[in-house]
């Protein structure tokens, strides 16, 4: 199968859902032009509070639509966009993809990956019971958690629905993707940080 958009999502409005777009336009540095997340310096509220002048490692969200498939088949319909994913993605298991991957999405446009989504109570409030379904202890103890990736845009362009999407690794060794939380994530090797 080839790796492809299914979904495109954005907001302007910190709202925990957004609503699907048949297109965005990713800006470099930034991310996805008018939403409420873009921006280079962090723009999630929570973080905005800890320390506003951190850079933005969660310029893009991108969700697989498996996921939905998964939790479907556990009583729970999740549609593209619900979760606050800018992207929603088909055939990439992004969760197994090292940070410093690039995914270049259509002609134009590569995200570069950083780290795990960290899902927050808010899932709660969209579904009951959805919270402990995407952020758990995995066999070995450790949290596992399985919302989605977050990225930067390293070059700008349009993506929209059926687009293919190509991943780069990155150069060896391979670092797993990790929570992002600031900049003080492993992933300030990127030269995003600072």
């Amino acid at each position: 199968m080839d790796s492809s958009v299914v979904a495109v999502s954005a907001s302007q409005n910190h709202t925990f859902s957004k609503p699907n777009l048949s297109s965005i336009t990713l800006v470099a540095g930034v991310g996805v032009d008018g939403d409420a997340h873009s921006g280079r310096l962090v723009k999630h509220t929570f973080l905005v509070r800890k320390d506003a002048t951190q850079p933005n490692l969660r310029q893009v969200h991108l969700i697989q639509a498996e996921l939905f498939d998964q939790l479907e088949g556990q009583g729970y319909m999740v549609a593209a966009g619900e979760l606050g994913e800018n992207i929603t993605t088909r055939d990439v298991d992004l969760l197994s993809l090292p940070t410093g991957t690039r995914l270049h999405i259509g002609p134009d446009a590569v995200v570069e990956l950083t780290g795990l989504r960290n899902p927050c109570s808010q899932i709660n409030d969209f579904q009951q019971g959805l919270m402990p379904l995407l952020r758990y202890r995995d066999d070995d103890g450790s949290i596992a958690r399985i919302a989605g990736v977050m990225g930067v845009v390293s070059v700008g362009g349009d993506v929209r629905p059926s687009q293919a999407i190509d991943v780069e690794w990155p150069a060896e060794p391979h670092v797993p993707l990790a929570y992002v939380a600031n900049s003080h994530n492993p992933v300030r090797t990127l030269g995003l940080g600072g």
